[in-house]
């Protein structure tokens, strides 16, 4: 009965705040000064779009220079003030900040700073390689912390955000990803504090963690690709809700939006939880 009751309520609540949140203005978006990351593919680039056809200022990177050019391309076409790209690998301990660097030179400022990219990584058993975790802990994390870092400034002066696309795995460990879901738990913790301390210190800036369910992108279809039965969700819509929860400065927000009620609920049954996510591999 007493957990019956915990989920009504929380189910009330999330649902109040969901009716009585503030409400998204795409109109607050034109000429607004945008860097977004791993913008070449997946759901950076319709992030890329989407800010494009609301009129922003924006500044894309990724590795691949040739498919940026071309985003940048369709973002011009698509309405954008201005659009820029910077070629960057995050591997690079110098390549976060020059990024940031560029943008706040370009756009004389930054309004909204989107982290969304991820190195690649191996699916199956972990193989006791240190030097990969080690990488994609840079990658997926520490490079995060850089590029935020070097954008606090600019943000602070703005009332600007901080978007940080993060994953169900940043809640919930799960079997054949434990270097990723390292980063995407690191990505929590550290931006979870830090909305604490910003808020404590009466800082301008927010900070969203947005947990993604499986969305379907190229490299994470293929990576599922073994397991037909796993559910994906449009890039399209995971990107839009990226933006207006990180415009409405949401500090979390889930897409699917289900997955609140997982993570909710996740330690009341924890041989149930564990079992049942072994059993989906």
């Amino acid at each position: 009965m007493k957990t019956l009751t915990k989920l009504l309520i929380a189910g009330v609540a999330f649902v109040a705040y969901k009716w009585t949140g503030p409400t998204f203005d795409p109109n607050s978006l034109k000429g607004a000064r945008v860097l977004v990351t791993g913008a070449s593919t997946g759901i950076g680039e319709k992030i890329a779009y989407h800010l494009a056809g609301f009129g922003a200022q924006v500044v894309i990177t990724a590795r691949r220079e040739k498919v940026l050019q071309q985003v940048v391309d369709k973002c011009r076409n698509l309405g954008a003030q201005k659009a820029l790209y910077v070629a960057a690998d995050m591997a690079d301990h110098g390549d976060p900040e020059r990024v940031v660097k560029f943008a706040v030179d370009q756009l004389g400022g930054l309004d909204y700073l989107v982290l969304n990219h991820k190195g690649d990584m191996p699916f199956g058993m972990w193989d006791g390689d240190v030097d990969h975790v080690r990488w994609l802990m840079q990658v997926n994390f520490l490079s995060y912390v850089q590029m935020a870092k070097t954008a606090l400034p600019s943000l602070e002066q703005s009332h600007g955000s901080v978007m940080v696309v993060s994953s169900l795995y940043g809640k919930v460990s799960a079997p054949l990803l434990a270097a990723y879901v390292s980063t995407k738990f690191a990505l929590n913790g550290f931006f979870g504090t830090l909305q604490h301390e910003l808020v404590m210190q009466r800082s301008n800036v927010s900070i969203s963690v947005h947990t993604l369910g499986l969305v379907d992108t190229e490299s994470a279809m293929e990576m599922v690709k073994e397991f037909s039965n796993v559910p994906a969700w449009p890039a399209g819509e995971a990107a839009l809700h990226i933006i207006t929860s990180g415009v409405t400065r949401q500090t979390e927000s889930y897409y699917p939006w289900f997955w609140y009620y997982c993570c909710l609920i996740r330690d009341w049954f924890p041989y149930l939880r564990d079992l049942g996510i072994r059993n989906l591999y």
